[in-house]
């Protein structure tokens, strides 16, 4: 696996493993490991029946260390070494490792990160609560974080409250910031209502009585391979003397969605429903146009694909013919009209 990544990516790959029950074989291990041309190798100073009550083998890693070229990543030192930023290095002098890895002392304390000392953990808590609320992170997440930080004090009165908890706010309860979760809270859904607002607008303005709207969404697995109703759009239109399908497609910024309208023959033709990307939003406004004209879209419920017959036989005088060119991917014609939607973007109209 180790070779095989190593040859088929240009990223470094390196490799994590825990140490065997014996110094010898975990050296041959590594041996065998730093042998792929991995970049680098991270070693977890335990078996894997021990346990981080368990005592962290700082030797073993040291044997590896200086029986390999790479650079060896030390790691488990939390529970015996790691309690703040200068134990980082003590742990890997004990290891002569190249550099360390931390988990479980980052859980516990964030701060042990910053040189000038750990910071009290009452601040710490506090200051993760407001990232939580800032980002809407789910309140089971952030009360596992939060447990793992408070650890030994679990059976305070302070970890059996936030043990009982069941929402972010009463979490917020817990660590005296219930004032500071109705302010967080109070302005963020009054952004949310303005987003919803302007997307509203956003809507309405795009109610335009001449566009034809139906809701409907493209699912490539109801088309055969490599035809899509864009596709059997710009074959009728070819077909029909029309100019070419156009597309402008807009991204909502509230969500991301993304909505298509395509014009053919003047007339304009769209789906209600938005989608998570361009390409689908295009489909779908192709379906609506498609079902309106009362055209087949090749679907495989439609039976015999005469786009896929057409492609095969074309393919087959290509190589016939000993022409190996164009790939007969489907042609892009589009109306620049797309803008990568942001919040502070304004989303062009229809």
């Amino acid at each position: 696996i180790l070779t095989t990544l190593v040859k088929g990516i240009c990223k470094p790959v390196t490799c994590k493993i825990r140490i065997l029950p014996s110094v010898e074989d975990t050296v041959n291990l590594v041996k065998r490991i730093e042998k792929t041309g991995i970049a680098a190798i991270a070693v977890h100073g335990r078996n894997k029946e021990e346990r981080p009550q368990h005592p962290v083998h700082c030797d073993v890693i040291k044997a590896i260390s200086e029986a390999v070229s790479i650079p060896v990543i030390a790691n488990g030192g939390s529970h015996d070494f790691i309690k703040e930023y200068t134990d980082i290095e003590t742990f890997q002098k004990a290891t002569g490792a190249s550099s360390v890895m931390i988990a479980r002392a980052a859980m516990w304390n964030p701060s042990v990160f910053r040189k000038e000392g750990l910071c009290p953990l009452k601040d710490v808590t506090q200051d993760y609560i407001k990232y939580v609320l800032r980002y809407d992170n789910h309140y089971t997440n952030t009360k596992y974080c939060l447990c793992q930080m408070l650890r030994e004090q679990l059976e305070t009165t302070q970890g059996k409250k936030l043990h009982a908890a069941q929402s972010t706010q009463e979490i917020c309860e817990v660590f005296e910031m219930a004032e500071f979760y109705e302010e967080t809270t109070a302005i963020l859904e009054a952004k949310k209502t303005s987003l919803e607002t302007e997307t509203q607008d956003e809507d309405d303005q795009m109610e335009d009585p001449d566009v034809i709207k139906m809701a409907v969404r493209f699912d490539k697995r109801e088309y055969p391979p490599q035809i899509t109703p864009k596709m059997y759009l710009l074959e009728w239109c070819r077909k029909e003397k029309h100019p070419q399908p156009v597309y402008e497609t807009v991204q909502r910024p509230l969500d991301r969605l993304f909505c298509s309208v395509v014009t053919v023959a003047e007339q304009k033709y769209r789906s209600t429903l938005w989608d998570k990307s361009k390409k689908l939003a295009e489909q779908a406004a192709a379906i609506v146009c498609l079902r309106t004209l009362g055209v087949p879209e090749g679907k495989l419920c439609e039976g015999e694909n005469h786009l896929m017959n057409k492609r095969k036989r074309e393919a087959r005088e290509h190589l016939n013919n000993g022409d190996h060119g164009e790939d007969l991917a489907e042609p892009s014609h589009k109306k620049a009209n797309f803008i990568e939607g942001t919040s502070d973007v304004n989303v062009p109209k229809m």
